[in-house]
């Protein structure tokens, strides 16, 4: 009998390109079932989405509208006038430093020019700080508050519309507000950069003594707020304020000046 040799161990590679073939095929279902389908309900979908995004901003626009058009007559003149005097206010600020800028770089100025424009930097940065004390014309505001409805958030918002009306320096409680500075409250007690101060809530700002008192007493601001909250604020217009709280700041652990 004759023999047929060794059986060859190797599997037959007849059958492998089918299933590679099914394999790249499951795959591109796959992708295709991945692949976003413009479907009726996918395109509702989409204009649901943007009917409510355009319905929500006409909505912003008309409520911005309706506060306007509740003022009054006068009320609105005052908006105008804060705004008038405020857009002055900076256009002088840059004139004048528009000034110092072309003196300085035409050499006209002196040394002792030079030296008296340092200063004037130095004390205005140090006001900004909180590390100099600062007076000049200003309002106090005073809140009442014998319920303690008047929040932390009140607060800050007191300190954000002064800011916005161009105090140049803040005082609330005897604490130096800077631009660092936290609102706290820990149950009613309230308190910045972790001081506490206690009611009523005396704040001192110096600025244009016009244009904060009508940024706090504007309807709808501040002192309207606090008057919805049970409260009350009282406004005063003031020549001079003397602003003597001062902030301690942190020192640099990293930073370091360049130059």
């Amino acid at each position: 009998m004759m023999d047929d040799g060794p059986t060859d161990p190797r599997p037959d590679p007849g059958p492998a390109e089918p299933r590679s073939a099914d394999g790249r095929a499951a795959w591109r279902r796959l992708v295709r079932l991945g692949r976003p389908r413009a479907t009726r309900a996918n395109l509702l979908g989409a204009v649901l989405a943007i009917a409510l995004g355009v319905a929500i901003a006409t909505q912003v626009q008309l409520t911005n509208e309706r506060d306007l058009g509740q003022l009054s007559q006068s009320d609105l003149v005052r908006v105008l006038d804060d705004v008038s005097v405020r857009g002055a206010r900076l256009d002088a600020q840059v004139r004048e430093l528009e000034a110092t800028r072309d003196r300085l770089r035409s050499g006209v100025g002196t040394s002792a020019e030079a030296l008296a424009q340092a200063q004037r930097r130095a004390d205005t940065l140090g006001i900004l700080a909180g590390t100099i004390g600062a007076k000049g014309p200003g309002i106090t505001l005073t809140i009442s508050d014998p319920q303690r409805t008047v929040t932390g958030p009140v607060i800050l918002d007191v300190i954000q519309e002064l800011r916005d009306a161009g105090a140049e320096a803040i005082q609330v409680g005897g604490v130096r507000v800077v631009a660092s500075s936290y609102v706290g409250d820990d149950g009613g007690d309230l308190s910045i950069d972790g001081t506490a101060f206690t009611r009523p809530v005396t704040v001192l700002a110096v600025g244009d003594s016009n244009t904060l008192a009508s940024a706090m007493t504007i309807p709808g601001g501040i002192v309207e707020t606090v008057r919805q909250k049970g409260a009350s604020a009282t406004v005063v217009e003031r020549p001079e304020v003397e602003v003597t709280a001062l902030h301690v700041p942190t020192p640099l652990t990293h930073a370091r000046p360049t130059g």
